[in-house]
């Protein structure tokens, strides 16, 4: 960890006196625990603190103590000292279109961010900004309340798959065992995360594994998530690692391509991967990012071409002689 940014974030922050927090755009666990967490802590400072995110809070997050806080739009003309964006590999990312003149902070664990702020804190060793977070808590000598602390584990715990993704370490849960001493429950965290779905949830899963293909040596796994699956189920915002962590526990597999229709001849396309497989360097080569395990990028054209190209190209990039 470098402990120079942190405290040069760490100072700004403690200088200012009205701060915005945002996230990227379909926000998850990890970004949205951790700006609760950061309003919090900013407030225990004195400070006035604002979450604005582009996009609505997902299930199971909208049901989450304090989401309530989180508002919905646009941050300009709001003023403030700083705008803190989290997981947001470039401003762009955040969806917000007006940020020219604000002073921002970018905090980020992936790797593939482009460094765009006036102070970028990247951690690519981080398991979850919730966990570079406890870190900036620590040097901004604030004492973690329970529901700080239950925030930022319930993001650690969200974004390492409840500590089963290889993003976790010792130091993933050094910074756990801290957060549980200051009153974190994992057992009730655990149940709001894992244990909260719906029975239209547990038809999408089937519909989704209902797609499943494989490549010719087993090493890949397809799956598909179409628009009208949501709307048979009256689902819009739902959480899908689950089903992708599904796909990659089949025996052999050691990469997943979620497709995942988000328009007409528009699909994002998560990977996730395992063992040596880089996800994310996969991802860069169709203009995404993400981590070594755990990427994703958006595709354009029809699904029926589509289905056949990326597989193919990112089979010849797993070839032998391009690994």
């Amino acid at each position: 960890m470098n402990d120079l940014i942190v405290n040069q974030v760490a100072a700004k922050i403690a200088s200012s006196e009205r701060i915005v927090i945002s996230s990227h755009l379909r926000p998850d666990g990890d970004s949205i625990c951790t700006a609760l967490a950061l309003a919090f802590m900013c407030e225990a400072l004195g400070k006035e603190a604002l979450i604005i995110n582009h996009d609505p809070t997902p299930f199971p997050f909208n049901f989450f103590p304090d989401v309530e806080r989180i508002r919905i739009g646009q941050i300009y003309p709001e003023r403030s000292d700083c705008v803190i964006l989290l997981e947001c590999a470039s401003v762009e990312r955040s969806g917000q279109n007006n940020l020219d003149g604000y002073f921002i902070i970018n905090i980020d664990h992936h790797y593939s961010n482009f460094c765009y702020a006036n102070l970028n804190w990247v951690d690519s060793q981080a398991a979850a900004v919730g966990e570079m977070v406890f870190f900036l808590a620590q040097v901004l000598k604030i004492k973690l309340t329970p529901k700080i602390a239950s925030h930022l584990y319930c993001a650690i715990a969200s974004d390492t798959g409840n500590f089963q993704f290889s993003n976790t370490n010792a130091r993933t849960f050094l910074v756990c065992h801290h957060l549980v001493e200051a009153g974190a429950d994992p057992a009730k965290i655990s149940e709001l995360l894992f244990s909260n779905y719906s029975p239209e949830k547990i038809k999408l899963l089937g519909l989704v594994l209902s797609t499943l293909r494989m490549n010719s040596d087993g090493r890949m796994a397809i799956i598909t998530m179409f628009r009208s699956f949501l709307e048979r189920l009256g689902l819009s915002e739902v959480d899908t690692e689950d089903i992708t962590t599904l796909a990659r526990s089949i025996r052999g597999v050691e990469l997943v391509l979620f497709f995942k229709e988000i328009d007409s001849k528009t699909f994002r396309i998560s990977l996730r991967s395992k063992g040596e497989v880089n996800a994310a360097v996969i991802a860069e080569r169709f203009g995404g990012g993400g981590h070594v395990h755990a990427a994703g990028f958006t595709a354009h054209g029809s699904y029926e071409t589509l289905i056949q190209e990326i597989p193919q190209k990112i089979e010849r990039l797993l070839s032998p002689k391009n690994s």
